[in-house]
């Protein structure tokens, strides 16, 4: 599965390091959520890819999380205030929630109309899945 994951990121011109463990990605999700809202969702998903996948670092340490929502200019306190307060946790479990009643089971899964596509797939395959319901 790891050599699969390794091609794929490969042909699609990304980084991938040598994770050696996995850590709880919790606080991570309910940051993105956060920084999502304040219009650096992007730039914060990308940034916690490569803090995790790239680097190995453990996004479940709070200063590692810190330390990336700076770096993607987001303000540091207000980062510790929204994972003190916990502020996004139930929307965090909303979106689980909502994947359960779906059915999702692996990431990335993409929903369009009744069709499902699971899994990393090449462009060429999203892009049929886009024209059945765009032509």
């Amino acid at each position: 599965m790891m050599q699969q994951l390794k091609t794929t990121a490969f042909n699609l011109g990304l980084e991938l390091g040598e994770r050696k463990k996995t850590y709880n990605s919790r606080l991570a999700q309910e940051l993105g959520l956060w920084a999502e809202t304040q219009g650096k969702g992007h730039e914060f998903h990308l940034a916690a890819f490569k803090t995790y996948f790239v680097a190995g670092k453990n996004i479940a340490d709070k200063n590692v999380l810190l330390d990336l929502t700076e770096s993607v200019g987001l303000p540091k306190a207000k980062a510790q205030e929204v994972i003190d307060n916990r502020t996004f946790s139930d929307a965090v479990d909303q979106d689980w929630e909502l994947s359960r009643q779906k059915g999702v089971n692996a990431v990335p899964t993409f929903f369009m109309g009744l069709d499902r596509l699971v899994g990393a797939q090449p462009y060429e395959v999203l892009d049929k899945m886009v024209a059945r319901y765009t032509a």
